[in-house]
């Protein structure tokens, strides 16, 4: 009996002890895409791609929202199609420009700054030594100095608010004609004619291009928002890592290592392009058609401790940047088929009615097994209700630790487990009634009837593991997410089983008016009169 009693003080305290820390710490489960809304993108390979390619462009994409802070994002494969959901961004312009950067990340000199598409190009001009472009001089460019990784070398300012990011990083430009990567090609100044931008599809490698900034920053200079850019001269394959570091009295940085390639391309750059002047010193880092930073160079060499690209950077934007270098390349290039935005409020009423019915099909099978087996049926109350608070504090905790969000695949889950946790206690009761009309007492019954049963409810609970976790390494998406969350509500059927359920009647069953209470008591919720007088 001690042995009992210990079982279920211990299970209590484990249960209630931890739900009542998520309680205290304000621990919450993470709610998935389908429930708190967000964004699904839906991405598909231009031209053909093989498996392996799309394979390794989901494990970059992976790589690259995890780094945007979303909370357990599912990226997934349907086919040769990519299908990336984020739950939960506030931020969702930002986190569909991230996530649509599929293109390859390159890197071309800088030739010149121009003014909005359609607006006249400045009259007074400079020809740039040795390269044939031609410069602006309507505004000085806010360029910012680039340094070997490690050295002290400070930007300069980055001019008025709204200006590009500063960086210090090399940058060079080609100046040869080769279509290959890392040769630099010949370029050519842009005519007289303020020229168009240059549209994503016909924005080649090897062909010179006109590219506006990120939305929203002033781009090459002030006055001056687009960028006249020659053929590229190596590609974010030369990239090894990249991260966002804070340097006291310079503020945060872009850390950029490269591979043994990528460095002797990077200094075929700086040397070329850093006794150029300003903005002919520059190195555009494009992604997508799009020039994310454009730093200067502070240096003609660079080794083996990598490049640092300082300026002006806000955190955010360092962080941003050195996601764009670390994860830009990808081994084939995706287009955005679709862009679904679900919003809170859809969210909030498939939760809300998910939890209606759940709440609703347990009450019903409440009621039912109160009726059925009276006093016993408050052991079924008590053990779903551990259960759930089990399961609460288990899926808040993975929430917060590893990031583990909850569906409405999740939900319907663990609606679904409340059968499989109900049927352990239906066959643990009917074989107690087995065992008291084969001439038993009540209580000689109890441990028989668990011995007997236990051998029942774990092959079924087993069965139940058994498929749950087949259909999680199988499946893909919000099924993993139902797979998953059934086979946590098994696995915590089993331990009750043990720790509560048996504990929890063999000790109800030394208690003369609960055995035997008219209408209410055991006896009649087994359907039988005597109690007390037979022999075991």
């Amino acid at each position: 009996m001690r042995r009992n009693v210990w079982l279920l003080v211990g299970v209590l305290v484990a249960v209630l002890g931890s739900f009542a820390a998520v309680l205290a710490t304000d621990t919450r489960p993470i709610l998935g895409l389908d429930l708190q809304g967000g964004v699904s993108v839906v991405l598909a390979p231009v031209g053909k791609a093989s498996n392996d390619s799309v394979d390794k462009a989901v494990d970059i994409i992976r790589n690259r929202v995890d780094a945007l802070g979303v909370a357990e994002p599912e990226i997934s494969r349907q086919g040769h199609n990519v299908v990336i959901d984020l739950p939960g961004v506030k931020e969702r312009e930002k986190a569909q420009r991230l996530v649509g950067r599929t293109a390859e990340l390159r890197f071309r000199p800088v030739l010149t700054c121009l003014p909005k598409e359609g607006a006249k190009l400045p009259t007074p001009t400079t020809s740039a030594p040795a390269g044939g472009a031609t410069t602006s001089t309507t505004a000085a460019p806010t360029s910012t100095t680039v340094a070997p990784s490690g050295s002290p070398g400070r930007s300069r300012p980055a001019g008025r608010p709204g200006t590009p990011p500063t960086t210090s990083a090399p940058t060079s430009t080609p100046s040869t004609t080769s279509p290959s990567e890392g040769t630099p090609p010949t370029t050519a100044a842009p005519s007289a004619v303020n020229p168009p931008t240059t549209p994503p599809a016909e924005d080649h490698r090897a062909s010179p291009v006109v590219l506006e900034g990120i939305p929203g920053k002033d781009g090459c200079v002030p006055g001056a928002p687009r960028y006249y850019l020659g053929p590229t001269a190596f590609t974010g394959k030369g990239v090894k890592t990249a991260s966002a570091q804070y340097q006291p009295g310079q503020g945060w940085s872009v850390a950029l290592e490269l591979n043994s390639k990528g460095l002797a391309d990077i200094n075929r750059m700086a040397t070329e392009l850093f006794p150029k002047p300003p903005p002919q010193n520059r190195m555009a880092i494009v992604l997508d058609s799009v020039v994310q930073s454009a730093p200067a160079f502070q240096t003609s060499t660079f080794d083996s401790r990598g490049v640092s690209i300082t300026g002006d950077f806000s955190q955010t934007e360092a962080e941003d940047l050195a996601t764009v270098l670390r994860y830009g390349a990808l081994p084939v290039q995706l287009k955005p088929l679709t862009t679904q935005s679900i919003s809170p409020s859809l969210g909030s009423d498939q939760l809300r009615s998910g939890l209606i019915a759940g709440a609703l099909g347990i009450a019903l099978v409440a009621l039912y097994m109160l009726f059925y087996y009276r006093i016993l049926g408050l052991v079924v109350w008590f053990g779903m209700a551990l259960s759930g608070l089990a399961v609460y504090s288990l899926v808040a905790w993975l929430g917060q630790s590893v990031g583990l969000t909850l569906t409405l695949a999740g939900v319907t889950g663990l609606i679904v487990s409340v059968g499989i946790t109900v049927d352990s206690y239906v066959v643990y009761f009917e074989r107690l009634k087995d065992e008291v009309r084969s001439g038993r007492t009540i209580r000689s019954s109890v441990d028989r009837a668990f011995t007997s049963s236990i051998r029942t409810i774990v092959a079924a609970d087993l069965v139940s593991l058994i498929g749950a976790a087949i259909l999680y390494y199988l499946a893909i998406g919000s099924v993993r997410g139902f797979a998953f969350f059934l086979g946590v509500s098994t696995a915590l059927d089993l331990a009750l089983s043990f720790f509560f359920m048996h504990p929890l009647v063999f000790l109800m069953s030394r208690r003369p008016r609960l055995l035997q209470a008219r209408w209410f008591g055991i006896a009649s919720g087994l359907d039988v009169a005597d109690t007390t007088e037979r022999k075991a």
